[in-house]
């Protein structure tokens, strides 16, 4: 569903504008129509309220909590459930934040992360996106939502964008704490400064090394580095909000001498933060996740250089939780449950074809 087939729906059934604003702010903040001074039979037609509880049930199967994965740093990783059946992941963080997923699957293919490992399968819609904070909601606070889960909030721009412009409004949440996370395409940084609410924006760079990226992120765009920073520290001039880079540490990889060097050239003296995460460790992948001493001195090293540095760790380490991960052990799972099905069906009509 779409939030404009939603909104069509609702004025079908008599809404005008204010009344499918009050419906809309009620489901985005996670309340009852009834809160607030004014009943909703008071201030809705008819037509609208006898609608309701047939929308309330349509809006409570966009996503449904499939499993909670609670993490000892206070997160919790949520394996939600679509309407179709297919599976994202959204992360309640520590301090009132959350990551959402925007498709099922990725098509950017980045090799240390299990959310590509079947390419791109569909499309979040702009209400999916919407009803992943609904239930966060109704689980805790959310003031902090970062489209950084499953997928590449560019290859869905219009149901972000529409996500965002109404969590900025409806969903009473300050621009600066919509997060849109890209690997950098020129039509996002196009897009981002011209709708009514400007999120912050994360750019995930890795390396400053082109060739490198390029293995790393075999299908996102041919940008350079330096023009994609060139490009980000643009938009976080015109809007106010620092960029956030994001930087998976990958032991031997992208962790060197040349690499730290590099990246003072890059960026010091840029108006954003380094966000320096260790890789969290996937099984069946080549990739090693750095000691954290020996992340906290890189860490050290470029905020003395000249570049803000945090080190951050990736939310539900202790229940492998990385992102993808939950989506692709439960698959895993399925299979294999399929398959002992179609193994023991096969064997079943083996033995009846053998009897006399």
């Amino acid at each position: 569903m779409q939030i404009s087939q939603l909104r069509e729906h609702l004025a079908r059934h008599g809404g005008k504008p204010a009344h499918i604003q009050r419906v809309l702010r009620a489901w985005l903040q996670a309340r009852a129509l009834t809160d607030g001074p004014q009943r909703a039979e008071d201030v809705l037609p008819r037509a609208l309220r006898e609608c309701l509880p047939a929308l309330d049930e349509a809006l409570a199967a966009l996503a449904r909590v499939r499993s909670e994965h609670p993490g000892a740093d206070g997160s919790s990783r949520l394996l939600v459930a679509l309407g179709d059946g297919q599976t994202v992941e959204s992360v309640l963080l520590p301090r009132d934040g959350l990551c959402v997923s925007t498709q099922v699957g990725c098509a950017v293919g980045c090799t240390f992360c299990m959310t590509g490992r079947d390419g791109l399968l569909r499309q979040v819609g702009s209400a999916e996106i919407l009803a992943q904070v609904v239930l966060a909601r109704a689980r805790r606070p959310v003031k902090k939502v970062v489209f950084m889960g499953m997928g590449e909030p560019a290859h869905n721009l219009d149901n972000v964008m529409e996500a965002i412009e109404l969590l900025g409004t409806l969903g009473n949440i300050g621009h600066k704490n919509l997060v849109f996370s890209t690997v950098g395409h020129i039509r996002a940084f196009e897009r981002l400064a011209t709708g009514p609410v400007k999120p912050a924006l994360a750019l995930s760079l890795h390396t400053t090394d082109a060739a490198l990226r390029e293995r790393l992120l075999p299908r996102a765009p041919r940008i350079a580095p330096d023009e994609l920073v060139a490009r980000a520290e643009a938009y976080a001039r015109a809007t106010g909000y620092p960029v956030q880079y994001q930087w998976t540490l990958l032991e031997g990889i992208n962790d060197g001498e040349a690499e730290l060097e590099a990246i003072v050239r890059l960026l010091a003296g840029k108006y954003g933060v380094l966000n320096m995460i260790p890789y969290n460790a996937n099984e069946g992948l080549p990739f090693r996740r750095p000691s954290w001493e020996s992340a906290r001195a890189i860490a050290l090293r470029l905020s003395r250089a000249g570049v803000l540095t945090k080190l951050r760790d990736s939310a539900g380490q202790d229940v492998d939780g990385g992102c993808g991960q939950l989506r692709a052990r439960e698959k895993d799972r399925f299979d294999a449950a399929t398959a002992r099905e179609q193994r023991l069906h096969w064997l079943a009509r083996a033995e009846e074809a053998g009897r006399p």
